[in-house]
């Protein structure tokens, strides 16, 4: 195929579903279920609608000074990356951040017929239903556009289906090539020669395609796409990145945690030099409506040393935004924490999983619970907000352990926290050791030898009911993310806690009133105050 085109790759951003859509399929599951029983924790009915925290805090806390509170409010570090990836080959791309939001816009630009390729990207899908939408949207507008899926969600279906459920999940998505690969930027680009010069696809690795009714699977090969020679540039995102931005300083984790199946996706650690991260903080900078940055890799503290001169330079250079990121807080010292503080450190998330040594031991946490203690001393010392996240049910977790685990979050000083059902997957460390620990199922239903994941959702009922402080935040789109957009848009955080609370206690009266479904008036005028306040 050689088409005349205007933009050789639009770039799709993520697609967050219609909750209601996404609830309903759920909801016919089993109450008993590990899946229906981790969002029941996430949404409130109001008025016959489920409503997340975001969408909660959207009808009685707008004020129409701000966008709807959403994951999607910080720019896209895919799409900066992708684009900017394309961009350095000569290629044109174009780009939606937010499928649903820019659906028009969207429309107008495939009905154009003027793009050779599309690109969907799976960064936080966990279920093939966003997709399906993205594809039939295109296919509605656009018959002759080559859709292109890759990132997480394809690498993972890969690994885990078998060949012909593979097959045929492929051909419930209906686009024209999947990439297979950790990275995947050097398939994407090959794909859109191949279809520029009239080429044959059987000379890229990495990536499925459908040939005379059947998927060939090309051979898989490691792309080495180095961060360093890749930094985004920022200049050609500047009338579109708003107030807050996603930032990438590394490339997948040095650690190998045996519950994360992220160093599987994403390949060999790499981080990018200071200067590197410094020219990309100047652009952000000179941009002017940037005044937050989420640094997303797990391990931004890691080397400590390189840490530590990111903090520096940022200090130096006297950037106007503030900043927030996943911690290692076992890594702290006092100039660590001095310099974060002094650079315009928000706060942290802290994936600290359990506050027992034995299950840190068997996650391959390399980590004491006294160690954390000590981290989170010196950050609370500072008055650097702490978020500590919480898994229940790893293999070897026993009551005994999970009690130590809310004496931990009780008494470490955290500031906000959430415990998730362990979610089994093959592609992780620990299944490595499934034999040992008489691993059976996956996803959210499993057994082992000491827990299933009945009991461990049971467990995760008793905590959030009987932990007042410290304050639990939601997961399904707010997460700690939207805690420090409200900040950042003037909500004092007492108020930011009481709208969480009021969340929480609407969600606790599901829990001890199973037959309930509407969410009591009293919840609801708890949550109106809460951001009636802020507004008056």
């Amino acid at each position: 195929m050689n088409k005349n085109t205007d933009i050789d790759c639009l770039l799709i951003g993520h697609n967050e579903m219609s909750f209601e859509d996404y609830v309903k399929p759920i909801r016919r599951m089993s109450p008993k279920t590990g899946a229906y029983r981790d969002l029941n924790l996430n949404f409130l009915q109001y008025r016959d609608k489920p409503y997340h925290a975001a969408e909660m805090f959207n009808l009685f806390g707008g004020n129409g000074n701000h966008p709807a509170l959403s994951m999607l409010n910080a720019f896209s570090a895919t799409i900066s990356y992708l684009g900017t990836y394309l961009h350095r080959r000569g290629f044109r791309f174009d780009f939606v951040h937010s499928f649903q939001d820019e659906k028009e816009e969207l429309a107008k630009k495939l009905q154009r017929q003027s793009i050779r390729t599309a690109a969907i990207t799976t960064t936080y899908y966990v279920s093939v239903l966003p997709i399906l939408e993205i594809v039939d949207f295109i296919r509605k507008y656009d018959k002759t556009v080559k859709i292109v899926v890759g990132g997480p969600f394809i690498s993972t279906q890969v690994r885990s289906q078998d060949p012909a459920s593979l097959e045929f999940l492929f051909d419930t998505m209906g686009a024209d090539f999947y990439v297979n690969s950790s990275q995947g930027e050097a398939a994407l680009v090959n794909i859109i020669n191949a279809l520029e010069n009239g080429d044959a696809f059987d000379g890229i690795n990495n990536i499925y395609y459908k040939s005379d009714g059947r998927y060939i699977a090309a051979p898989v090969s490691l792309e080495d796409n180095r961060l360093s020679e890749n930094m985004v540039d920022w200049r050609l995102f500047a009338h579109s990145v708003g107030e807050y931005a996603n930032v990438r300083t590394a490339v997948s984790c040095p650690f190998a945690c045996a519950f994360c199946g992220s160093p599987e996706h994403a390949g060999a650690y790499q981080t990018a030099s200071v200067e590197d991260i410094e020219t990309e903080m100047d652009q952000l900078d000179r941009i002017g409506s940037v005044k937050s940055i989420h640094f997303i890799e797990d391990t931004l503290n890691l080397p400590v040393s390189r840490f530590k001169e990111i903090l520096r330079t940022k200090i130096k250079n006297n950037y106007k935004f503030t900043w927030h990121s996943y911690f290692r807080c076992q890594f702290a010292d006092r100039e660590m924490v001095e310099l974060m503080k002094e650079s315009g450190c928000e706060g942290v998330y802290l994936g600290l999983e359990s506050g027992n040594d034995r299950i840190l031991k068997n996650m391959n946490k390399a980590v004491t619970v006294r160690k954390y203690l000590d981290g989170i001393k010196l950050l609370k010392e500072y008055g650097i907000l702490t978020h500590g996240n919480f898994i229940v049910g790893f293999p070897g977790e026993t009551h005994r352990t999970v009690r130590d685990t809310v004496e931990f979050i009780k008494n470490s000083g955290i500031d906000f926290f959430r415990v998730q059902l362990w979610y089994c997957m093959p592609i992780t460390p620990i299944w490595k050791e499934k034999e040992k620990y008489g691993i059976k199922g996956k996803s959210f239903e499993w057994s082992h030898n000491t827990m299933d994941s009945k009991t461990a959702c049971d467990l995760i009922d008793e905590i959030f009911l009987s932990v007042e402080e410290p304050i639990w935040v939601p997961q399904y789109n707010f997460d700690i993310n939207n805690v420090f957009h409200l900040l950042q848009r003037g909500m004092p955080l007492e108020q930011v806690k009481q709208f969480l609370r009021a969340f929480n206690d609407g969600i606790k009266e599901k829990l001890r009133e199973p037959s309930r479904v509407e969410a009591g008036k009293e919840v609801i005028e708890n949550i109106k105050n809460a951001c009636r306040v802020w507004n008056e």
